[in-house]
């Protein structure tokens, strides 16, 4: 992802975003997405977690995320600008995409 300034999205960025990305919901306590990830079992989910590492530290965009055997619980923000940036949309294609 482009370095420069990252900004918060707007209530319209917003709807459209969620719109694009159907399987993602809004954290109830924080403005984040989040979305939960099954495997078949545990290393298809931490295959998932280590494509989807390598494609995160080149963008300088890191998940929360938590593992227990095949499921991968995944919750994007943006911290600079406390809370959703494209930077976690576009992340959060990537990871749709990684998963098939």
């Amino acid at each position: 992802m482009p370095k420069g300034k990252i900004t918060r999205l707007t209530d319209k960025e917003h709807k459209a975003a969620l719109e694009k990305l159907p399987d993602w919901t809004l954290d109830p306590k924080r403005d984040a997405i989040q979305k939960t990830f099954r495997f078949n079992n545990f290393n298809e989910a931490f295959g998932f977690m280590a494509r989807v590492a390598l494609e995160a530290e080149k963008a300088d965009h890191h998940p929360e995320w938590f593992n227990v055997y095949n499921k991968v619980e995944v919750t994007l923000t943006t911290h600079d600008v406390d809370g959703l940036s494209k930077r976690d949309v576009k992340l959060a294609r990537i990871m749709d995409q990684i998963a098939g």
